[in-house]
């Protein structure tokens, strides 16, 4: 029988939070954050730096996408009795992130590798071990639309949406990030990607640091000026290359007797060409991945991703001519100073760098939840999520109500998820 009657307050929808209260206290992570970020006001009372950052995770692992949240978390009685940072509501949140200087948010960092460290130490030294033999950086950038003319720091993206583009370096084997700046919708990350390295290598553990560390990064940073950083730094790079000209050239140098059977990818194959682009490592060589394609997997349109891997050769023909090719090959270009003399280390770390989607899953996880910071001189404050919308109470016009009515019944639907983050620690 089902019985339908006043909800129970002494039953909460977030019983788990106890185990994330509970990792919270024995890895001491609000005090290594306060020790990292310093006092945010004059007076002791009331919430901490490290209490406001811990408090809006907790809400963001229970499933919340808007600052509001807070106060919805906060309403759930028998939930703050086991919530981390209990009675943190929505405005106090958001006074507390306007206390914050630049040079704060940026000693997160420091108070995040710090936490890294406590994770580390309490692992058991075989799982320890494991971890920082190799450690694996990604660097990737997201778009995150957001709504609001007078919203700062965010440009329309080629897209034609006006949004924010966060820049992450993680680490792979961990799903954690280490350092992360938030760029606008129309800025390349290259220019500040080799400082985003060096930051995430000084927030590495230090028994991860002094092992083997590499770096994998997409097509997005095919520029010299990484490959560099990573080199002085004693890094080992992977990075994507654009389908730019000379490259398609070294394809008539390769034979077929050079190409070797890709891992875990049927229909793929790998080869190794000995160029390096100029302002590159010296060490630098070109391997290059081809993948048969069908004809039908080749769409008409000459914009299509899956369509400009192709040869330009072959990429110029009609759909009709090109369904009588011989063979139909997408391309995909990497740079890097790995070892790849061999076929089977050619394989390898193809394999290993296709793998790079993690920091993706990660990127796709968290960018949902994230707090757009409160407007100076204004009253507005708000948290973005995927659609970047600000809570409903705040907005103005009709057109914002009927967008933020739309993801609210995203939300009653259960369509936003929990954000997942450093699950590799327990695994």
């Amino acid at each position: 029988m089902v019985g339908i009657g006043v909800p129970d307050r002494s039953l909460t929808a977030v019983s788990g939070m106890v185990v994330v209260t509970e990792l919270v206290d024995r890895l001491g992570m609000i005090g290594l954050l306060d020790a990292a970020i310093g006092p945010i006001k004059t007076r002791r009372r009331g919430h901490t730096g490290g209490q406001l950052l811990i408090g809006v995770a907790a809400a963001q692992l229970a499933g919340e996408e808007f600052l509001v949240g807070l106060d919805r978390q906060r309403a759930d009685g028998a939930g703050q009795l086991l919530a981390p940072v209990p009675g943190l509501g929505s405005t106090t949140a958001a006074g507390l992130a306007r206390r914050l200087r630049d040079d704060q948010w940026r000693a997160v960092e420091t108070g995040v590798a710090a936490i890294n460290a406590a994770m580390l130490a309490a692992l058991p030294p075989a799982r320890a071990a494991v971890l920082t033999e190799t450690v694996t950086i990604d660097i990737d950038t997201t778009d995150v639309e957001v709504y609001g003319r007078r919203k700062r720091g965010v440009a329309y993206n080629y897209q034609g949406q006006r949004c924010g583009r966060p820049h992450v370096a993680s680490w792979a084997e961990t799903n954690t990030t280490l350092a992360a700046d938030l760029l606008a919708g129309n800025e390349d990350p290259r220019p500040h990607a080799a400082e985003l390295l060096r930051r995430a290598l000084a927030a590495l553990p230090a028994p991860a640091r002094a092992g083997r560390v590499r770096l994998r990064a997409d097509a997005g940073y095919f520029a010299g000026e990484l490959a560099r950083a990573a080199l002085l730094a004693g890094v080992q790079f992977a990075i994507g290359a654009k389908r730019i000209a000379p490259l398609w050239r070294q394809l008539a140098g390769v034979a077929d007797s050079d190409w070797t059977d890709a891992i875990d990818m049927p229909g793929a194959q790998v080869a190794v060409v000995e160029y390096c682009p100029d302002w590159w490592p010296a060490d630098t060589a070109l391997l290059i991945r081809r993948v048969r394609l069908d004809a039908s997997q080749v769409s008409a349109d000459p914009r299509s991703r899956r369509r400009r891997t192709l040869h330009p050769d072959q990429r110029a023909l009609p759909i009709t001519e090109l369904a009588d090719a011989d063979a139909i090959y997408g391309y995909s270009f990497i740079l890097t100073n790995l070892e790849v003399s061999t076929p089977e280390h050619a394989a390898a770390v193809e394999h290993w760098y296709r793998h790079r989607t993690s920091i993706e899953n990660i990127l796709c996880a968290t960018r949902r939840p994230v707090i757009s910071p409160a407007q100076s001189g204004g009253t507005r404050r708000e948290v973005s999520g995927s659609d970047g919308l600000p809570s409903a109470e705040r907005l103005r016009g009709q057109e914002h109500v009927r967008k933020a009515a739309v993801v609210s019944r995203r939300m009653e639907r259960g369509a936003a998820g929990p954000a997942r983050y450093g699950e590799s620690w327990i695994a």
